[in-house]
């Protein structure tokens, strides 16, 4: 007998899973809003990983670099020949170049930092969520503790103890996203932990880890999905604040945020390209990965629909 029914309940589950990531894409695909935002975000994700190709000039060395071109506005020429279409900074950088390795280290840093939080705290959820009682009492209660502080203000601290460098500002925004995904996975997993499916592996004696692994996650996955999208948005959002303040990038290092702080003494003077144009590459890239996370929590919720 338990021959018999160990296929079919093995079997349920990714079936299952396969015709609700299917539906998600077919509801997702209705959307023009939510479309023309998944082209943002893989204009973004090319432009970033295309920098060498497509840049006139690589920000980082320091040979190509001219002081001479320095604050010239957007379609300039420097001497070298060329045109600065976004105009060059105080360091004669060429601001379409500083946008597109910009873009990497902004992208990568809120990539790494999503991807880390997420095993961290998928893993923790789901632990808390099976163990119960005074382990998940005491695992939710730090997870109130983390969520009750702002995310920026905690960022600080770690960063005011760890330094600059882009391994620091992924570190602390781990430390700083890990409870979203805790908090997301264990209630979901509760409500997989009461259905017919779980029992049957209980009864089956599968163990602990497969149980949470193989069955429960994948039932789990769609609004990590959606945690995950707008949590990577925040990331992006905060390296670049970080960055702003002086304890993100180092100013060897251009990110979207220190692109920005570089140029704002210089508004007032009436060199806004410094400043706004990486800021507009900034919008575009939070915007599109927010619409996106929006449309999802759309579809996964139907009642937040308007």
């Amino acid at each position: 007998m338990p021959e018999a029914v160990l296929p079919a309940e093995t079997a349920a589950v990714p079936a299952r899973s396969e015709a609700t990531w299917l539906r998600i894409w077919r509801e997702f695909a209705e959307s023009r809003g939510a479309v023309v935002a998944l082209g943002g975000v893989i204009l973004v994700i090319l432009a970033a990983l295309l920098a060498p190709l497509l840049a006139p000039q690589d920000p980082y060395d320091l040979r190509q670099l001219d002081i001479l071109s320095n604050l010239l506005p957007p379609g300039s020429k420097s001497a070298a020949g060329y045109t600065h279409w976004l105009g060059t900074d105080d360091q004669g950088r060429d601001m379409f170049s500083g946008i597109l390795y910009g873009l990497r280290i902004s992208l990568g840093v809120g990539v790494m930092s999503g991807v880390i939080a997420l095993l961290v705290g998928m893993t923790i959820g789901l632990f808390a969520a099976y163990a119960g009682g005074r382990v998940e009492s005491f695992i939710m209660r730090v997870v109130d503790v983390q969520l009750s502080f702002p995310a920026v203000l905690v960022a600080l601290i770690l960063l005011a103890v760890l330094g600059r460098g882009a391994e620091k500002i992924v570190l602390a925004l781990v430390i700083v996203q890990w409870a979203y995904y805790a908090r997301t996975v264990r209630a979901s997993a509760l409500v997989e932990l009461n259905k017919e499916y779980v029992a049957a592996a209980r009864c089956l004696a599968f163990g602990p880890g497969r149980i949470l692994f193989r069955h429960i996650l994948p039932n789990c996955l769609p609004p990590l999905l959606v945690v995950g999208t707008i949590q990577t948005a925040h990331a992006i959002a905060l390296e670049a604040t970080l960055s702003f303040v002086g304890v993100g990038m180092p100013l060897t290092e251009p990110s979207l945020g220190r692109l920005i702080a570089n140029g704002y003494q210089y508004m007032l003077s009436g060199k806004y390209w410094i400043s706004v144009f990486p800021g507009i590459a900034l919008l575009i890239a939070i915007a599109s990965i927010n619409l996106v996370g929006d449309q999802l929590r759309d579809i996964l919720n139907p009642r937040l629909r308007r």
